[in-house]
């Protein structure tokens, strides 16, 4: 493909809460057994990509160790790769990225030093599949500057968290407005740009000059007169994870049969890094319904509407409901856990109990496994 990707992925997000303490968004768990990342990821190597950039900031340990080795997402390494670009002391810059463009910027050499015409930017923590080659056909037949991917949603409910747009007759778009207070529209940014790389040096050159930093703010907010920027709306499965009840509401999603399948059963695939694990193993007296149990995980009581993930210990006589337990986690006999996100690599004593009333509850123990 004539483009080469770059992967925003160093940002926090504080509707994460307690969740976003020890990883970046981009990291995130899902499904069982991915992450965040593997989505667009995934979707530049299915498109050929070749060449990718994965610019961190935020508690990128996590990242760091899953984006450690190219080969999960099958990019050449020998057309240039998959690099982990985190912000670094210079003679010219001792700063953190400052915001999405500035971040760009001070990773100017990735985009001089890459001979492809067009450049494909997108977030980290957005769950979807989308073909970025019929994107950059739709971008150059538009001879657009800037081609935005889009969606329409349901409601008006949540769309202050988004940036909006609107479009006219020919999917130029006319109005874009960050986070808005009242919002005019119900189309809204999926975070997925296209722009030729020539175009986006000129522009994170000018928005340094004045210090501006932010990309959507800075480049198509303030250009959306000057250039001509267009809308590309897709209407397949697409959901950011950037508060705990999207996270929630997006794993609980690939309990659904028609989701699921979509993700992992049709082409294109989703990559992830694999871990060597045993599979799951589900002991006498298990009983597992309409739930998602990982590998590594050893299953002695009971799970319903849940997702598990790597490596997790059920005890005996354990109810687990509507719940997310994630990488690591050792419960303990008699517990019931309901309408909750339990940490990783926590250790639930036995004869607890943890319901969220009022919403998701974060479970977050500090007990030394040993102990039990």
């Amino acid at each position: 493909m004539r483009a080469i990707g770059i992967v925003l992925a160093g940002g926090n997000s504080h509707r994460m809460k307690e969740l976003s303490q020890k990883r970046a968004v981009a990291a995130m768990p899902i499904a069982g057994s991915y992450r965040s990342i593997d989505f667009a990821l995934s979707n530049m190597t299915n498109a050929h990509i070749q060449k990718v950039a994965v610019l961190t900031q935020y508690n990128a340990r996590s990242l760091n160790e899953h984006l450690s080795s190219s080969k999960w997402w099958d990019f050449g390494r020998k057309q240039g790769g998959l690099s982990v670009l985190s912000p670094v002391v210079t003679a010219d810059n001792g700063s953190w990225y400052r915001g999405t463009a500035d971040a760009i910027y001070q990773n100017m050499d990735f985009l001089k030093n890459s001979h492809e015409p067009y450049v494909i930017i997108a977030s980290g923590d957005c769950i979807y599949k989308l073909d970025y080659n019929k994107v950059l056909e739709y971008h150059i037949e538009k001879k657009a500057d800037i081609t935005v991917v889009c969606k329409d949603i349901e409601g008006s409910e949540g769309l202050e968290r988004y940036g909006t747009i609107r479009m006219n007759e020919e999917s130029r778009i006319e109005e874009f407005e960050e986070k808005p207070i009242v919002a005019k529209s119900r189309t809204i940014s999926c975070g997925i740009y296209i722009i030729r790389r020539r175009q986006l040096i000129e522009l994170l050159e000018k928005c340094a000059e004045e210090d501006r930093y932010d990309f959507v703010k800075d480049i198509l907010i303030r250009y959306k007169s000057m250039k001509r920027i267009y809308g590309y709306k897709i209407k397949s499965y697409w959901k950011n994870i950037a508060s705990v009840e999207d996270y929630f509401n997006t794993n609980m999603d690939f309990l659904k049969p028609d989701i699921r399948n979509y993700f992992f059963n049709e082409y294109p695939d989703v990559y992830s890094k694999v871990d060597d694990l045993p599979p799951a193993k589900y002991n006498v007296g298990s009983n597992v319904k309409n739930s998602l149990i990982s590998s590594g995980c050893i299953v002695n009581g009971t799970v319903e509407n849940s997702i598990v993930f790597k490596s997790a210990f059920i005890g005996n006589n354990c109810t687990i409901k509507n719940s997310i337990i994630l990488n690591d986690v050792y419960i303990g006999d008699n517990t019931y856990i309901e309408n909750c996100i339990v940490e990783s690599r926590d250790t639930i004593p036995a004869n607890s109990c943890y319901k969220g009333e009022d919403g998701i509850k974060i479970v977050i123990e500090k007990n030394m496994r040993y102990r039990f």
